[in-house]
């Protein structure tokens, strides 16, 4: 005989996942309030993509409410309610993003082509046809600045970020108001101070190596302010540890706390270049732009990006207006890329049992 077994397999509950019922009847309520929807847009005086977002809102409010109450009772249809309002917040929220990323890929692709990010427009103007001029003196332009702006801005945002933490001296309640109120000027300002002390005020004319010092004073704040939250994070454990060794507090600064900090510092470096990637002011008073590949950051103007939008743009034609976009969807993709990158160092790494 083969033996019964009394044990009974109980299998945890998880009650705040929907059974298949409850999907199949809240995809049947979608559909009906789509179908509603479209219904009161076809039969009244309501027209356009507002009024269907409006109306399918109000009405999947009014249904879910009616449905909770019907099932539950009071209490499911005021939970039912609330999260009516969260979903709605979120898809508001998240509405004019998706609009704008599918604006900018639909209208960016468009004047892109193979010979895009080979070519100048050094032989062709911005309203020539979409299949001669690139885009490729922009992105040179703009790759030397950003460097030349990192070269500087790491270095002095991570060491005014160690003196915040680790110091702590009399004058670190200043520099600290300091760094917040540089956090705050348009970016426009920077330009101006740049040409006005630099360019006129000592006769060097337009160059990259003057546009990169007004994206310097823009990424400065970013990368310090981001720096100093990274090394409060570190354990103070960690600074008493290599102290009580016998280790100088710089020689622990230098060989404990910045290595642990190392993923958190890059994180901050990326950010302050996607703070300074599309710049557009700055670049106007300082870089004088150019249609020309020019490599020499020191010596004549120089393209960037921004400026390539925005000289585009100036120009008004339609061929004009898709190279704007172009430059806009690059644009795009390089800050996305670098969030992505930083988010993806930042994180924290997960430890295989």
């Amino acid at each position: 005989m083969v033996p019964v077994s009394n044990e009974i397999e109980v299998k945890p509950k998880q009650p705040w996942k929907p059974t298949q019922k409850e999907i199949n009847t809240n995809i049947g309520i979608f559909i009906l309030n789509i179908l509603v929807t479209l219904s009161l847009i076809q039969f009244t005086g309501f027209s356009g993509k507002l009024a269907f977002v409006v109306l399918f809102i109000l009405f999947s409010l009014s249904t879910n409410f009616l449905f909770s109450l019907y099932k539950g009772g009071t209490v499911l249809a005021k939970n039912s309610l609330a999260t009516g309002f969260a979903f709605t917040g979120i898809s508001l929220l998240l509405m004019p993003v998706i609009s704008i990323l599918g604006t900018v890929i639909k209208r960016g692709t468009e004047a892109m082509y193979i010979g895009f990010f080979t070519t100048d427009m050094s032989d062709d103007g911005f309203s020539s046809a979409l299949d001669v001029g690139g885009i490729k003196h922009a992105v040179i332009g703009s790759v030397i600045m950003v460097t030349i702006a990192l070269l500087f801005s790491v270095p002095i945002g991570i060491l005014t970020a160690l003196y915040l933490t680790e110091l702590k001296g009399r004058g670190s309640t200043l520099i600290r108001f300091l760094v917040q109120a540089m956090s705050g000027i348009p970016s426009i300002v920077a330009g101006l101070f740049i040409y006005s002390a630099l360019i006129t005020g000592s006769g060097r004319g337009f160059s990259g190596f003057m546009g990169a010092l007004a994206l310097t004073i823009l990424m400065i704040p970013t990368v310090a302010r981001t720096s100093e939250e990274v090394l409060k994070l570190i354990p103070s454990d960690l600074r008493e540890a290599g102290l009580a060794l016998g280790a100088t507090q710089w020689r622990t600064v230098a060989m404990v706390v910045i290595p642990a900090a190392k993923s958190g510092l890059i994180t901050a470096a990326i950010l302050g270049v996607a703070r300074i990637a599309g710049e557009t002011a700055p670049l106007l008073f300082t870089t004088g732009g150019a249609d020309a590949v020019n490599t020499n950051p020191l010596d004549g103007n120089i393209g960037s990006v921004p400026f390539y939008v925005w000289k585009a743009l100036i120009d008004g034609s339609p061929n004009a207006i898709a190279r704007a976009w172009a430059g806009i969807f690059l644009l795009m993709i390089i800050v996305l890329s670098l969030f992505i990158v930083a988010r993806k160092i930042g994180s924290p790494k997960k430890v295989r049992s």
